[in-house]
């Protein structure tokens, strides 16, 4: 990892991204200086602008660590807003066309965020709810408890294709589509970075699985995400881990220095085949005539439905002839999959299945296709 911190970033060449790197200074200033249309995506955690009213305290009077740093103070909403409009604008010039934006916040500032990108052309793709399993108390009695924070998930564009990496977040859901609502605790215990006398480095830290998740769903290894609100470093940490890089800005030298730190101990994963999950969409397409004409299923022979409510007879041109209550119905597997379930459609990959072992033992003949589909991948 580049030692940016005894040397400062006061400008960026066109010809090369400094990738895995803390830059310091206005973030603002610095994204402007980036090649255009060069990063894939951007994770910004900005200043809430809270507009905190003098101390906050607990019921024995202590003091909570609140945020009351300077960089989270404006003048009024005016100026957060056009703030908010400069750092947007810098940020979409920098990503590719089918990148992607992702900005937490709040409900001091989430909602004003989110207009002024709309404004900018940005196309919101999902709102998703960090439901915090140990959230903050309300001391003062007077509000309910906030619990949650609101994170924008946006393309560039309506027309843009941002990646989604559909079947990792199935997968890390246990088989069921990922939802909107994520529960995961804030940042504490061992993940809280702390100075030698044992202060909070950073108020407003984010827990690493929030960020494994955003990376994880939205990027590729190899792809570069962009923070420039950089603070603890949670997002290169979480980009290391994941074979991505990262590029970090932030004005807080203090800031960096501790993220360059937790960085560098941050081990990434040492096979980058364990980070990829293909898209079913991106397999080679296996036609059903392929796995009768490699003799995995033979022409006469039968498929069933899992509950055996409906039985086809495989033709030797790759369709299916189902007879039932004195009609034949012949097509493809997908579309008798349909007709025999009044369904406007089917996946006949998934419905049919077939004896694997003249036992009565059904499997689905997708297993048949992953098989082919293996062997024409290996070679």
């Amino acid at each position: 990892m580049s030692r940016t911190l005894k040397k400062p970033q006061n400008a960026v060449s066109a010809c090369s991204l400094p990738l895995d790197r803390i830059l310091i200074g206005d973030s603002i200033r610095i994204m402007n200086e980036l090649p255009e249309n060069s990063v894939d995506a951007v994770f910004a955690d900005p200043p809430y602008n809270l507009q905190l009213g003098g101390d906050l305290l607990r019921p024995d009077h202590s003091q909570v660590d609140a945020v009351d740093d300077d960089w989270d103070k404006f003048a009024d909403f005016e100026a957060y807003d056009a703030f908010t409009v400069e750092w947007l604008k810098a940020a979409k010039r920098v990503l590719k066309p089918d990148g992607c934006l992702w900005v937490i916040g709040s409900y001091h500032n989430i909602f004003r965020v989110g207009a002024i990108l709309q404004n900018l052309g940005f196309w919101i793709l999902n709102d998703i709810v960090w439901c915090k399993n140990n959230p903050m108390p309300n001391f003062r009695g007077k509000r309910f408890t906030n619990a949650h924070e609101t994170l924008i998930w946006a393309s560039t564009s309506k027309d843009a294709r941002p990646c989604f990496n559909y079947e990792a977040m199935k997968n890390m859901n246990d088989e069921k589509q990922m939802r909107s609502d994520w529960h995961l605790p804030i940042c504490s215990g061992n993940e809280r970075l702390r100075t030698e006398t044992g202060e909070k480095v950073h108020p407003t830290q984010k827990p690493l699985p929030l960020l494994y998740r955003v990376i994880m769903s939205s990027t590729k290894p190899g792809d570069v995400i962009l923070d420039p609100f950089f603070g603890s470093g949670t997002t290169g940490a979480a980009a290391k881990l994941l074979g991505r890089h990262f590029i970090g800005i932030d004005r807080d030298k203090t800031y960096a220095k501790y993220a360059e730190r937790r960085i560098a101990q941050t081990k990434p994963a040492s096979d980058m085949d364990l980070l990829n999950t293909p898209s079913k969409r991106e397999e080679p397409r296996i036609p059903f005539g392929i796995i009768i004409e490699r003799g995995l299923l033979r022409p006469g022979q039968f498929l069933f439905d899992e509950r055996q409510r409906h039985r086809a007879k495989v033709k030797a041109d790759a369709t299916l002839l189902v007879k039932e209550d004195g009609d034949s119905i012949t097509g493809s597997i997908h579309k008798v999959g349909a007709m025999v379930q009044g369904l406007p459609a089917c996946n006949g990959w998934t419905f049919w299945c077939y004896d694997s072992d003249g036992q009565g033992n059904l499997l689905p003949i997708d297993l048949l296709r992953q098989k082919v589909r293996a062997e024409v991948v290996k070679h």
